[in-house]
């Protein structure tokens, strides 16, 4: 399989046969939907709803680690939280066809939810602290961590090996990451040691549908090991949306206010590791087609003075 480009032999049959192997009998409907990481397709099922199915990108997570994905994506389902788990065959939720790892999952519609809406910032506050009270009972062995390694290192030295970066970048850019990583690291231990519990790990609104019925959450591909506020600080474009957000919250479980000074580096290394998971997957053709920008020098000079105005928005 090439490595570069692990979805080359991703065709449509091969989706069709991975599906029919599970005993499911598709019609040959097939709508790609939006994902860059992993390929996930809805396939039409013979008399019966269509499934998700998600295909797995070649070496990115363990077996072990996507096991532990499905496994708190099932407990979630069995806390009766709102959460889209994947199906099982034969006992197994991860599967495997043609040397692809996938999943199949029910699909599940809805709309992004209006983050200008009191009421729904509420809501989504209290279902947040559900599911952190379910994060809370055990924890993750085989899955990333928020940390400085994951989110700033390693995405640095992709950024860093990339032929994206100008060459005559790479200093100004590597001396923007150390005082990045200087003044994230000063933030951290001034805070102190956070609680770390399972999370969703990239709860934006995109991850999030909403219905009549109220909101749910469609993917754990990022679920990782963090701080509480991790899975707020995406929902809340101001500080009144973050206090909505935390009405909700409270109002299930007690959260440390502490931890709000850490989403300055938080987003910090969200735009480091943004820049370093373009740089690596830049041979996956989808990526040049989506990010076109990130081939031109001007988006990377943009790019090493937004990281000096975020050590600066630190300070």
């Amino acid at each position: 399989m090439n490595i570069g480009a692990p979805y080359a032999n991703l065709t449509p049959d091969l989706v069709l046969d991975a599906v029919g192997a599970c005993g499911l009998w598709p019609d040959g409907r097939l709508l790609a939907l939006n994902s860059y990481e992993n390929r996930v397709w809805q396939v039409g099922i013979e008399e019966a709803a269509p499934v998700i199915a998600k295909f797995y990108r070649p070496g990115r997570w363990s077996d072990d680690a996507i096991a532990e994905e499905h496994a708190f994506a099932c407990e979630l389902a069995a806390d009766e939280l709102p959460m889209v788990a994947p199906l099982a065959f034969d006992g197994r939720t991860l599967l495997e066809h043609a040397g692809y790892r996938y999943a199949l999952y029910p699909r599940r519609g809805g709309r992004a939810p209006t983050l200008e809406s009191t009421e729904q910032l509420e809501w989504l506050g209290r279902l947040i602290a559900r599911l952190h009270a379910v994060g809370s009972r055990a924890p993750f062995r085989h899955r990333e961590r928020v940390d400085r390694a994951t989110l700033i290192a390693r995405p640095a030295q992709a950024v860093l090996a990339s032929p994206l970066l100008p060459s005559h970048l790479a200093e100004a850019y590597r001396a923007a990451v150390c005082r990045l990583d200087d003044a994230v690291t000063a933030r951290l231990d001034a805070v102190g040691p956070a609680r770390q519990l399972r999370l969703h790990g990239d709860c934006h609104p995109g991850n999030l549908l909403w219905t009549d019925a109220g909101p749910h959450f469609v993917d754990l591909d990022d679920a990782r090991t963090g701080p509480a506020v991790q899975d707020l600080w995406m929902l809340a474009h101001d500080a009144a949306a973050m206090d909505a957000l935390l009405e909700g919250y409270t109002s299930m479980r007690d959260f440390d206010y502490a931890e709000l000074a850490l989403i300055p580096a938080l987003r910090a290394m969200r735009q480091v590791h943004h820049a370093g998971w373009i740089a690596q997957r830049w041979a996956d053709p989808a990526f040049p087609a989506a990010f076109p920008f990130a081939a031109e020098p001007r988006w990377w000079e943009q790019h090493v003075t937004d990281l000096h105005e975020l050590v600066d928005a630190l300070a």
